[in-house]
């Protein structure tokens, strides 16, 4: 099957959000404030002297 010039500029393809980019970009975002939350409760014991210190 040939297509002409015209044919073929009227395909499209599928630039739109779907649901693996946008479960993507959530898991990524979730990830990145998990990371934030651990350093900060790092932070928090090292500096703080909390009654349960890191090993």
């Amino acid at each position: 099957m040939i297509l002409t010039n015209k044919e073929l500029k009227s395909i499209k393809a599928g630039a739109g959000l779907s649901a693996t980019l946008i479960n993507a970009l959530i898991k990524g975002f979730t990830s990145f404030m998990d990371v934030g939350r651990y350093l900060g409760s790092s932070l928090r014991r090292l500096l703080g002297g909390s009654s349960c210190p890191l090993k």
